[in-house]
């Protein structure tokens, strides 16, 4: 495992995050989900990402439990704030004071910790203040339970307002959560110029396409059994724009690529984001152990520029750049 400094700040990260959206406490077993955290931890990941919304809050909780035991100090957890939460009231969602302060204290109990390293907005509040948003993280990194604060699929302006209030706040903003892949390359265009030039790293989600990238859907060929695709309350429709026989035909064109680094599909589709400067860590999720072991192998893997020009060729033609579609609310809870 390699490591990597988040955002213009001292405070270094694992090249492989591991995510828990659409697994804990939903899509597997706790069992199995510990055994995951633990194949995680064994590779060399220290870095761990959840969200108060995942399974309305058990995801937080299943987290917790999987990494009790181990030395604090030596791991870096993050999780977010926005979504609806518990009983979905007036006030269980948003970037309120109200909604934050009372979100921190919940996610540090089910995580079974006294702060996270990082505390993410997970989309940005247009009904609140942004000055009342930041406002509350700066009161809670001074509180001790936060170390650091980053957004969650931000577009650039905001990402640019709140880093300013940031600075005259005394805190540091450091990391952005979006998506990006080879076949969703949104951020490139407006986000990441102004991140390099704010001081703010990416943490990138989905960096296999929802599993579009590992090659297993075949064009002409059944959903595999028990794949993303196939999962119509935690999934399917995330994959759906992918499953075309453009789509299809060009990700099967990735293969030879792959083979002739000795890589995995996904290996590569991870090691493509990391190849990034920007990029300080991809965000990986698993359902069963022997998952993560082998994407974790993406981690330390160099790219040369001929590489990076035969998957342009192949599958660039096929990428959304637009960035007027910087947040893909098909792929994520709203």
């Amino acid at each position: 495992m390699e490591y990597r400094y988040l955002g213009n700040s001292g405070f270094k990260v694992s090249e492989i995050t591991y995510g828990n959206w659409l697994t804990h406490g939903s899509q597997v077993e706790n069992d199995i989900a510990t055994q995951c955290v633990h194949a995680a931890l064994e590779a060399g990941v220290t870095t761990f990402d959840t969200a108060d919304v995942y399974a309305n809050t058990k995801a937080e909780q299943v987290l917790g439990d999987a990494l009790q035991g181990q030395r604090r100090e030596s791991l870096e957890i993050f999780t977010k704030v926005y979504n609806p939460t518990g009983p979905k009231g007036p006030n269980d969602s948003g970037l309120s004071r109200k909604h934050i302060m009372e979100s921190i204290n919940g996610s540090l109990r089910r995580l079974g910790t006294d702060y996270v390293d990082l505390y993410q907005a997970h989309r940005f509040d247009y009904e609140t203040p942004l000055e009342e948003t930041m406002q509350a993280f700066a009161d809670i990194v001074r509180q001790g339970k936060a170390l650091y604060i980053g957004v969650s699929e931000w577009r650039a302006d905001q990402i640019r307002a709140a880093h300013a209030l940031s600075k005259e706040m005394g805190f540091q903003l450091i990391s952005n959560q979006p998506q990006y892949n080879m076949l969703w390359r949104i951020i490139e265009a407006e986000v990441i110029p102004t991140s390099q030039e704010l001081g703010i790293s990416q943490i990138v989600w989905s960096p296999i396409a929802q599993g579009v990238l590992t090659g297993k859907y075949k064009k002409g060929q059944a959903l595999p059994a028990g794949s993303r695709a196939t999962d119509e309350a935690g999934g399917a429709r995330a994959v759906q724009r992918y499953l075309s026989d453009d789509y299809l035909d060009a990700v099967a064109q990735l293969e030879p690529i792959a083979a002739d680094l000795d890589l995995t599909m996904a290996q590569l589709a991870i090691a493509w984001v990391l190849s990034h400067e920007n990029v300080a860590s991809a965000l990986v999720g698993a359902s069963r152990p022997e998952q993560i072991e082998s994407n974790v192998q993406a981690a330390g893997v160099k790219l040369d520029a001929d590489v990076l020009n035969r998957v342009d060729e192949t599958i660039g033609h096929l990428a959304e750049r637009d960035p007027a579609k910087t947040v893909s609310p098909e792929t994520r809870p709203s």
